[in-house]
């Protein structure tokens, strides 16, 4: 599974934080900037992590940070294949894996504190899907709510 990284201007130190907790624990991703806290787009760079999560959903997952999360979660989730989940804290983030299986967390750089963050990103990685009614349902979302059938 690859994993892509990306931030705008407030995300960026808790992205640095994430990033560290990923070469730590020896995951593959991809860091697609910012690469400073000087001010940015954050559309362009949360677009950039969820195209790459929309092109390949079954090996792909994708963290997006931004100040609040809410800005990237709106970005991420008009991808096609993209489910992005805002999580503030561990019980979220690990719901969006076993009901929603969530393959884009979106975490508020000015929101939570790093060890909160951390704890959210590992139970978020390491949480699996529960399938079952749930696959039906993602089904559903796939089918009738991310094509033009939905009335």
């Amino acid at each position: 599974m690859k994993i892509y990284l990306a931030s705008d201007h407030a995300g960026f130190r808790l992205k640095e934080e994430v990033k560290a907790y990923l070469l730590q624990k020896n995951y593959d991703f991809e860091d697609l900037g910012t690469h400073s806290e000087e001010s940015v787009n954050w559309v362009e760079y949360g677009a950039k992590a969820a195209a790459e999560v929309s092109a390949d959903p079954e090996n792909s997952r994708g963290i997006i940070l931004c100040g609040s999360g809410l800005g990237m979660s709106m970005v991420s989730n008009k991808f096609k294949n993209v489910r992005a989940a805002l999580c503030n804290d561990e019980y979220t983030a690990e719901m969006s894996r076993k009901h929603n299986n969530a393959n884009v967390l979106n975490l508020g750089g000015r929101v939570i504190a790093k060890e909160r963050a951390l704890g959210i990103v590992e139970i978020w990685l390491n949480t699996a899907f529960d399938g079952g009614r749930h696959e039906e349902r993602i089904k559903y979302l796939h089918d009738n709510v991310e094509t033009p059938n939905f009335k």
